[in-house]
């Protein structure tokens, strides 16, 4: 126990607190808010230097991964997952080159107006699907016999067609490059899995799946970068029970919690990531 003392960083108090502040949220947000996930990024370069950040919190959010895929297992949407997964690996190395060539503050900055930019999105068709589910009912009544369900009242998950692929390979990109730069993917996805109006489970389990697959596969670049150090490894064994004890009480709040509630906590979270994100 005394060598793994004498390799933790040097920490002030208040900058131990935010690293333990991290590992809840992300234990938690892995299990149950995944959108939450981009405040243990902020907690983290508040606490320590921005490039060490960035491996510590990886190292805690694969941990994370773990946990949520075990939990959620049997919970994705494999369609989705195949969408998704060959451009977010296209992101990370658009990424890499991006996080070598600029500085902290540009990549908070296009991060953040990504993210108000989705959210924007997001809430625009929200009220146009509300729109036309409220102009339904009284087309319905000049018929006995329901016809399927389509559009806001069809089934969550994958939708075909090549705009919809365009969609998810675009949100992709997006998703890797920002988990590559900053570890923000979190919102960029939860705003795509929220636009699939997938149940809360199964947008649990196709976010666990992704993540699992992008941060081991972010893994040797940033081992590349040379941002894994032994402080590093030190700090986030110390913080591994942190992690494990928030993921466990994610997955009790995530049974209970309801869809809209869910839907509304997402979008919240994100837009308080993005500010955040783009306040210096």
């Amino acid at each position: 126990m005394s060598d793994l003392a004498a390799l933790l960083p040097d920490l002030s108090t208040s900058s131990w607190l935010l690293v333990v502040l991290g590992a809840l949220i992300v234990g938690f947000s892995k299990t149950a808010l995944p959108g939450a996930g981009t405040l243990a990024a902020g907690a983290f370069a508040l606490a320590m230097p921005a490039k060490e950040s960035t491996a510590a919190l990886l190292l805690l959010l694969i941990l994370g991964d773990m946990t949520a895929l075990w939990v959620y297992r049997r919970e994705p949407d494999w369609r989705t997952l195949v969408r998704l997964l060959p451009s977010a690996m296209v992101g990370v190395i658009i990424g890499v080159f991006f996080f070598a060539a600029v500085d902290d503050t540009a990549v908070r900055v296009t991060i953040g107006v990504i993210l108000l930019a989705l959210v924007t999105l997001t809430l625009v068709r929200r009220v146009q699907a509300a729109r036309r589910t409220a102009a339904e009912p009284e087309a319905s009544d000049h018929s006995s016999a329901p016809g399927p369900a389509t559009g806001a009242e069809s089934e969550g998950g994958s939708r075909k067609g090549a705009a919809a692929t365009a969609q998810g390979v675009g949100y992709g990109l997006l998703g890797g490059f920002t988990t590559m730069v900053a570890n923000a993917a979190g919102p960029v996805m939860s705003l795509y899995l929220l636009m699939m109006r997938m149940p809360v489970l199964t947008f649990l389990g196709t976010s666990a799946w992704f993540f699992a697959a992008i941060n081991l596969f972010k893994l040797p670049f940033s081992a590349g970068l040379g941002l894994l150090t032994a402080e590093t490894l030190a700090m986030d064994a110390l913080l591994v029970p942190v992690v494990l004890l928030a993921a466990f009480a994610g997955a009790k709040v995530a049974r209970r919690i309801s869809q809209s509630v869910f839907d509304k906590l997402v979008l919240g979270l994100t837009v308080l990531a993005a500010i955040g994100l783009l306040i210096p």
